[in-house]
């Protein structure tokens, strides 16, 4: 009897690593009316909105820097990033949820990404997930590494890593 249970626990546990391998979890959020993601583990925290301080000679979708704990951390506005090029208009459930950049160059970066509000943290598994479309300007949405589909509807997968240039990148870690 206790190989039959030791032999439904390997099994178990079997399939239990077989699922989380296929599985992901990302957190969901909205940016101008469009539901966004990112793979949970590329989180590091979510906080509110602060004082944002203007940076002269950046580039137009960077609002600003922010203080972390005594660090300057840029501010994307996804919404002017994205085809929207809007600016996001601040309300009570405005956030900037904070991910570590890791360009191709080298080194780490932590920035803040502005969005209207965070949603939930979904699981997408491998077969709801597909490449995203290549249409228009593919140059200007390297940012875009898939598309996930939740319920029916489609939520665009950022790849944070490409969110910002290599040059962008180099730039903002010299205002540290």
């Amino acid at each position: 009897m206790a190989e039959l249970i030791t032999g439904y626990g390997i099994e178990h546990e079997e399939f239990h690593q077989q699922y989380i391998e296929t599985v992901t979890q990302y957190l969901t959020f909205s940016v101008a009316n469009e539901t966004l993601a990112v793979n949970i583990l590329a989180v590091n925290e979510i906080i509110e909105v602060s004082e944002i301080t203007f940076i002269p000679r950046m580039p137009e979708f960077i609002r600003g820097v922010i203080n972390l704990r005594g660090a300057a951390v840029p501010v994307v506005d996804f919404s002017l990033k994205t085809a929207k090029g809007v600016m996001s208009k601040l309300s009570d459930k405005s956030c900037i949820v904070l991910v570590d950049v890791n360009p191709p160059s080298g080194g780490n970066q932590a920035i803040g990404l502005l969005v209207d509000a965070v949603k939930e943290i979904v699981e997408f598994d491998h077969n709801s997930i597909q490449s995203a479309p290549q249409v228009g300007d593919s140059n200007n949405a390297d940012y875009i590494q898939a598309m996930g589909k939740l319920n029916e509807v489609f939520v665009i997968i950022l790849e944070v890593d490409n969110i910002l240039s290599s040059g962008q990148i180099k730039s903002l870690m010299e205002i540290n």
